[in-house]
Formats: C-alpha cells, sequence, structure tokens
C-alpha cells in the first residue's frame, strides 16, 4: 500500500542542475530517516547522501558541496538537489526512507529509480 514515487530525473548538461522527489504515497505518519543511492551501468549501487532521524546529514566525497538533501514531512517527501552536475554523476538514482505509520510501526521503501543523464 504504502510506496515511493520517484521524479525529477532527466537530461542535463554539465554544470546544470536537477531536484529530484521522492513522494510517500499512502498512509503514514512521518518520515524519520532518508538516503538517496545511485547506480551507474557497470558499477555498484553507492549512498550519495543520507538524513538520519536526528538530523545528521552525510554526502559521499563525491558530491559534497553540489548535493543537498532535504524533505517536506508536510508533504510526505524528500528531496535531493543536484548542482554543478558532471558527466560522472550520471546514473540511476534511487531514493530509500524509513518512516513511520499512523499506529507507530517502521517500515522502509524503496523508490523505483529515476535516470539521471548529464552530457553536452
Amino acid at each position: 500500500q504504502v510506496q515511493l514515487v520517484e521524479s525529477g530525473g532527466g537530461l542535463v548538461q554539465p554544470g546544470g542542475s536537477l531536484r529530484l522527489s521522492c513522494v510517500v504515497s499512502g498512509s503514514i505518519f512521518r518520515i524519520n530517516s532518508m538516503g538517496w543511492y545511485r547506480q551507474a551501468p557497470g558499477k555498484q549501487r553507492e549512498l550519495v547522501a543520507s538524513a538520519s532521524s536526528d538530523g545528521s546529514i552525510n554526502y559521499a566525497d563525491s558530491v559534497k558541496g553540489r548535493f543537498t538533501i532535504s524533505r517536506d514531512n508536510a508533504k510526505n517527501t524528500m528531496f535531493l538537489q543536484m548542482n554543478s552536475l558532471k558527466p560522472e554523476d550520471t546514473a540511476v538514482y534511487y531514493c530509500n526512507v524509513e518512516f513511520q505509520y499512523r499506529s507507530l510501526r517502521y517500515d522502509r521503501r524503496w523508490g523505483q529509480g529515476t535516470q539521471v543523464t548529464v552530457s553536452s
């Protein structure tokens, strides 16, 4: 019943920006922790950015200073703002969210993935 719906991917030139969104569809109480992952062809999926329930945020060295993770609990949505994009950022991006049901039980889901292509 609960699923994550991603959007915002696309084709962008080097140096450009994209904003990815991940909406938690279904009845939940709130988002607790979240993370953005990416996987390029022939490469292992890697953690790009994460935010824990206590507010701590961590970024991969390759994106630090360029990407920003955030969320809007009122809309059950998380975001990844990507600036100064490079060709090596090309990958399928996945969101992963740990959330709390209104019953207070915890659960987590993966998004379906959205393609980001950085090319001139």
